[in-house]
């Protein structure tokens, strides 16, 4: 180490004067404290409530049936699809194991 390197590790406090390290303190982190905020009362969190549901865009009647018919058909086709691979590794663990 050089003498403008030592210089500047004594200056933040790495090493002493004799150039051996300086035993670090660890600085314990304090918790942090967070305000003590009121809580709020019944009426008030139903009144929010009732306001925030008042935000949601709700699906109409037409757009509930076509989701639920698009639904209805991925899961018959999932449905299928699953039961043709059972049928076919079946059939193929049956052929590997037969005697």
């Amino acid at each position: 180490m050089n003498r403008q390197t030592k210089r500047m590790m004594q200056r933040q406090g790495q090493v002493g004067a004799d150039g051996a390290p300086v035993a670090q303190r660890r600085e314990r982190p304090r918790p942090q404290q967070r305000p003590v905020e009121k809580r709020t009362t019944p009426t008030q969190f139903f009144n929010q409530v009732r306001a925030e549901l008042r935000k949601v865009a709700w699906p109409n009647r037409e757009e509930v049936i076509n989701y639920s018919v698009i639904v209805f058909v991925v899961l018959v086709i999932l449905i299928g699809l699953i039961f043709g691979l059972d049928y076919v590794f079946g059939k193929f663990t049956f052929f590997l194991f037969k005697k």
